[in-house]
């Protein structure tokens, strides 16, 4: 057998090993492309979540402002509608549910915080005894961040997400800085949203060390887990009282709360003429 002879059967032996281990490392990779796939659809699937969060959130918030004086309103007036029925008809029953009623709305400690600067123990403000004239009030403060700061949120949810560390000191990290871009989209604060993109470019450039079978197995397994806890936390959003209203109009929401408090209103009139035909 020539030297060459050798050389091109030491190379076919050397081909017929390289399928077992080339195999191995391109399911590895297979498996690596597979986890930062899932990666990405995770944190996209957090922004979305997040942003229907600060929605209902502010939704909520500009609901109880600008419809909370109302709903007190209408329970005032049920309340006295019933304490007059029992006044009239002197009985045991009609007094209960009149007791009842009066003792839902009487003061408790806190009560301002709870009624979001509506009420006091000493019952509603000038802003929303204002509101339920007709008068002119202070506007509900309204939070909705704007396109750009939309855009800056999810560009910083992507490069500055947690789920991306690969150690723990740098996923706390992470985790210090996301919580400020949140507190920032929350708010709607644009410039400040740029200031943080500006610092996350600053930073230091991490370098991703790759991941063995077995723990790219159980980033898989920790990235479909996460992703159930998501789903349950926008089913919950979805669901509630708020979300399902801000779902009827998101395109609108503060014509669904104009066409409510009109709602509202007339049966304010409804509850003040039924009121007033007992005590007549």
């Amino acid at each position: 057998m020539t030297t060459s002879e050798g050389e091109q059967g030491g190379g076919g032996a050397g081909a017929e090993r390289t399928p077992g281990g080339g195999g191995a490392a391109r399911a590895e990779e297979r498996l690596e492309q597979a986890v930062r796939a899932a990666e990405q659809a995770l944190i996209e699937f957090e922004i979305a979540v997040e942003t229907f969060r600060v929605e209902v959130e502010n939704f909520s918030r500009l609901h109880e402002q600008k419809l909370g004086p109302v709903y007190a309103r209408l329970e005032e007036l049920d309340a006295r509608i019933l304490e007059a029925r029992a006044a009239r008809s002197d009985d045991p029953e009609d007094r209960r549910r009149a007791d009842e009623a009066r003792a839902g709305l009487m003061p408790i400690p806190g009560v301002e915080a709870l009624m979001n600067g509506w009420m006091d123990s000493d019952g509603l403000f000038p802003e929303a005894t204002a509101m339920l004239t007709d008068q002119p009030v202070r506007p509900p403060q309204r939070v909705r961040p704007s396109e750009e700061a939309r855009k800056l949120y999810r560009d910083l949810a992507r490069k500055a997400h947690p789920d991306l560390a690969q150690e723990d000191k740098e996923r706390a990290r992470r985790e210090e800085f996301i919580t400020r871009v949140n507190a920032a989209y929350a708010r709607g604060n644009e410039a400040e949203l740029r200031e943080l993109a500006e610092e996350w470019a600053a930073g230091p450039e991490l370098k991703r060390v790759p991941s063995a079978g077995e723990e790219l197995y159980a980033r898989l397994e920790w990235l479909s887990r996460r992703k159930e806890l998501l789903t349950l936390v926008a089913r919950e959003l979805e669901d509630s009282a708020i979300g399902s209203m801000l779902r009827l109009a998101p395109d609108d929401p503060d014509a669904l709360l104009d066409e409510i408090a009109e709602q509202l209103r007339a049966q304010v009139t409804e509850r003040e003429a039924e009121l007033a035909a007992l005590l007549a």
